[in-house]
């Protein structure tokens, strides 16, 4: 029973779970004293979030709250990589969110070189936007799990796949 076992890296936002927390943001905004006659919105357009608010300060406070609401949806907030605050339209300010969906290559080369540096007996192997880990030992596996979770990457990690 020499067989291969394996499972993969992968680092996804569930959209569906996003799509939540943003309704949960913006009910919690309609409702909150500090927010009547805001303009405060939140969109999604293809794999970015765009939030527009009166000011800087009410920006802040909406993007604090979508914060907390994603981490009480088990959503990572490391894979929110934020962009300027720009001035928009009637005098309100836009801040564009990007959305990381999958590994990148330089995030990709960093676990690999983690991975072989641990000294385990376990193959890694870059396919496209996720990583398989390939092994002996189920042990092996978890080990390596262990590591990359403790590692300083700057997204989140999910493993899926473990067989």
């Amino acid at each position: 029973m020499a067989s291969e076992s394996s499972f993969d890296i992968v680092s996804k936002m569930d959209m569906q779970e996003l799509t939540n927390a943003i309704d949960q943001t913006e009910r919690e905004i309609a409702n909150r004293f500090d927010f009547k006659g805001s303009k405060s919105d939140l969109k999604v357009e293809k794999d970015e979030l765009v939030i527009v608010s009166d000011d800087e300060y009410k920006l802040g406070a909406v993007i604090d709250i979508l914060q907390s609401k994603m981490i009480k949806r088990g959503l990572p907030i490391k894979n929110l990589d934020y962009g300027k605050v720009e001035p928009a339209s009637l005098g309100t300010v836009r801040q564009r969110i990007k959305l990381k969906q999958g590994i990148d290559a330089e995030n990709a080369k960093k676990i690999n070189v983690m991975i072989r540096d641990s000294k385990l007996k376990v193959k890694s192997q870059i396919q496209g936007d996720q990583i398989r880990v390939t092994g002996k030992s189920k042990d092996d596996l978890q080990q390596v799990m262990q590591l990359l979770r403790k590692g300083d990457l700057s997204l989140d990690l999910q493993f899926t796949n473990f067989k």
